[in-house]
């Protein structure tokens, strides 16, 4: 069944991130934090003007929140940055209504989808991401979902 794939892809990325590392000299450094939930990202992007040459993260927090960071940083890394943000959108936009918008290339994370029927779950789904953005964007203050 489906949905027992995605939950076991979800337990495995929260219980053996991919990328959790940190990378030095990264170009952009970003803190994320969900004090609702007690999830707590760095997130490090190593990109030129176009283009995420490498991305990972370090941190702790639920299943959820690991496994997003996890996948994302797979999906990302040699992406474009102006893809990144589309996909950002998409996959933001996806998660709060629990279906992939038209067009939206989601791959495996469509296994985050189901959280959307847990709305203090979504928070935990989108920190990397929401992370992301400002790190892409120069922000320096932490990411918060409140």
């Amino acid at each position: 069944m489906l949905q027992d794939l995605y939950q076991e892809l979800i337990v495995d990325h929260g219980k053996n991130p991919r990328n959790f590392r940190p990378i030095e000299h990264a170009r952009s450094c970003q803190h994320g934090n969900n004090p609702l939930c007690g999830d707590r990202i760095i997130l490090y992007v190593q990109h030129d003007d176009l283009i995420i040459s490498d991305i990972a993260f370090q941190g702790e927090g639920c299943a959820i929140c690991m496994s997003s960071a996890s996948l994302m940083t797979q999906v990302l890394k040699g992406m474009s940055l102006s893809d990144a943000q589309v996909l950002f959108q998409h996959f933001h936009d996806s998660v709060v209504s629990g279906v992939a918008v038209e067009g939206a290339q989601l791959g495996k994370l469509e296994a985050l989808l189901g959280v959307s029927q847990y709305p203090t779950r979504v928070k935990c789904a989108t920190l990397a991401w929401h992370t992301l953005v400002a790190a892409l964007e120069g922000n320096k203050e932490t990411v918060s979902t409140e």
